[in-house]
């Protein structure tokens, strides 16, 4: 269940309520009685994991182990100089090959 956050429109007051998604919005302020309440928009607090079980290992990439994984790098390859010949035609201009 997500926790929503309201703004009394009347006094400024501001708070959070432990809801149900299906549950109606809470159209009155507990703090001044008044019937001027806004539901307010908010990023969330993203997922939350608790308890035992969560382990880092359960979502990797069965194709990598964890331990040549983290020990085995890559070097790039060495770059190769490579010149481009240059001859020339009838007509007197440049021509690369």
């Amino acid at each position: 269940m997500p926790t929503y956050e309201y703004l009394c429109n009347a006094c400024g007051h501001r708070f959070e309520k432990f809801q149900s998604i299906t549950s109606e919005p809470v159209r009155i302020c507990p703090k001044c009685s008044k019937n001027d309440v806004t539901r307010l928009m908010s990023g969330g607090t993203g997922l939350i994991f608790k308890g035992s079980g969560f382990y880092i290992t359960d979502y990797k990439n069965s194709k990598t182990s964890p331990s040549t994984a983290t020990t085995e790098k890559t070097t790039p390859a060495p770059k190769k100089d490579i010149k481009k010949k240059e001859t020339k035609v009838k007509n007197d201009s440049v021509k690369s090959n």
